[in-house]
């Protein structure tokens, strides 16, 4: 079946859950009892709703696809945006409705209101509040009093084995930690001092 001009809301247990916007939509019968494919080749915007139908996540991309009625893959320009208003940037995007779980193994980049992170190989919850990024770099603000070891008020939690492959795990504990070489944390922040007098 192909549809052209697609706008509509789907329910899930007789509550609203989704809205999508497409260009076209095609579904391809499944095979031997197989559920049917949903393909967007045009592109597809898709909202979806918490219990008080207020948008818990927004997402875009220019070409996606419904595997058996429970795996979303996304190409092209990948854009999801969460409660919070963190902003995810990728290539790729592969969402497991029951498992409920996202993951991508391509570039990403996100955009928070206090950093930006990039890296490969991403794996977060349905809600993309809690996520995990490989081989990440990133901007994270640091006030003068504040040392590497510290605590903050965020989700996010750095664990860099000195290897070059600094990892970002958004676990819900706040901690940043460098675990380098030692005494790295220390000596860091005394040399930024020295640095920052003259």
């Amino acid at each position: 079946m192909h549809v052209r001009g697609v706008n509509t809301f789907i329910s899930d247990s007789g509550v609203m859950r989704y809205h999508m916007v497409a260009e076209e939509w095609d579904i391809l019968n499944g095979t031997q009892g197989q559920p049917p494919t949903w393909n967007f080749y045009k592109g597809l915007l898709m909202e979806r709703y918490d219990q008080d139908f207020h948008i818990d996540l927004y997402i875009q991309s220019d070409t996606a696809y419904l595997h058996e009625q429970h795996l979303w893959e996304l190409r092209g320009r990948v854009v999801v945006k969460n409660v919070r208003g963190d902003v995810f940037r990728t290539e790729e995007l592969f969402w497991d409705l029951n498992k409920h779980e996202m993951w991508s193994y391509q570039y990403i980049r996100i955009v928070t209101p206090e950093r930006e992170l990039e890296g490969t190989e991403f794996h977060s919850n349905e809600q993309m509040t809690k996520y995990f990024v490989s081989n990440s770099i990133g901007a994270f603000p640091v006030s003068e009093n504040d040392s590497i070891n510290d605590n903050v008020n965020d989700n996010v939690n750095v664990n860099n084995n000195g290897d070059g492959n600094g990892n970002v795990n958004d676990n819900g504990n706040g901690n940043v930690n460098d675990n380098g070489n030692g005494n790295r944390n220390s000596n860091f922040k005394k040399q930024w001092e020295r640095e920052r007098k003259w």
